[in-house]
């Protein structure tokens, strides 16, 4: 069951009000003492139901997650709208040129910090959640995929475990590497990162720096799963069908 509830970003300065989804097993109403591990998406529209992602087509995340019988609770936050490049913004843990865009100012350290600091709270006082580091994770894709990576560098002490996929690793490629270089990470941080094939030429040297970034994750001892998706493509249709390979990587247990 996924319920869906208004929220708001005061951090960013918004007073608009926006949507959660949180997607509940079925287990949950029946196992009253069950508790849950926790995985956090961006773009939360997009994730679950056809009609309320931007270009009618979602992840598919509720069928997914009944047809498979995983054991977990989902948190995912809508983005924002607003048409001066919001999203944009609001996903990008650095400032960055762009050519087309111009100039786009980096609020992902005020997202992250209200996920961490009002979003995770909330979640653990309201559901039956596993709160501790093990068991909560983060993914999303494009600038989600981006935000999911800065997340696991940054605020590795939350999240052990992160889904990156088609991250947008072309906003400032020298910022991430240093985002990467600086983080302080635990030895047990796990992440499935990947890139459609069909998406490479949209970004110039993109298949150059997605080699560059994993190479860097690796050296830097995060227990990584990189593909590269045979005709994969930007968009929600092609992310829902690398699900399987996500949550494998998420639920692994060695």
């Amino acid at each position: 069951m996924t319920e869906r509830f208004e929220v708001t970003f005061p951090l960013l300065g918004g007073s608009e009000e926006r949507f959660a989804y949180i997607y509940l097993p079925k287990s949950y109403f029946n196992e009253p003492n069950r508790r849950y591990p926790v995985l956090y998406m961006f773009d939360g529209h997009n994730v679950f139901f056809d009609e309320d992602a931007t270009y009618g087509k979602s992840w598919g995340m509720e069928k997914f997650m009944n047809r498979n019988h995983i054991q977990m609770i989902i948190c995912a936050v809508e983005c924002n709208h607003d048409a001066n490049n919001g999203r944009l913004k609001e996903y990008a843990p650095f400032t960055f040129r762009n050519p087309q865009m111009g100039v786009i100012e980096g609020r992902g350290k005020m997202t992250m910090d209200w996920y961490v600091n009002e979003l995770k709270p909330a979640v653990d006082a309201s559901f039956r959640t596993k709160p501790d580091r093990n068991n909560t994770f983060i993914a999303g894709s494009s600038m989600g995929g981006l935000m999911t990576l800065y997340a696991l560098m940054e605020y590795n002490h939350i999240f052990s475990r992160g889904a990156a996929l088609s991250p947008s690793l072309w906003t400032d490629t020298r910022k991430v590497k240093s985002m990467i270089n600086r983080a302080n990470l635990d030895p047990n941080t796990v992440m499935y990162m990947d890139y459609g094939s069909e998406e490479f030429a949209n970004h110039r040297s993109m298949r150059r720096i997605y080699g560059d970034i994993t190479s860097m994750l690796m050296q830097k001892g995060v227990l990584l799963e990189s593909r590269i998706v045979p005709g994969g493509d930007h968009s929600e249709a092609s992310w829902e069908k690398q699900l399987g390979f996500v949550m494998r990587t998420l639920l692994y247990k060695a």
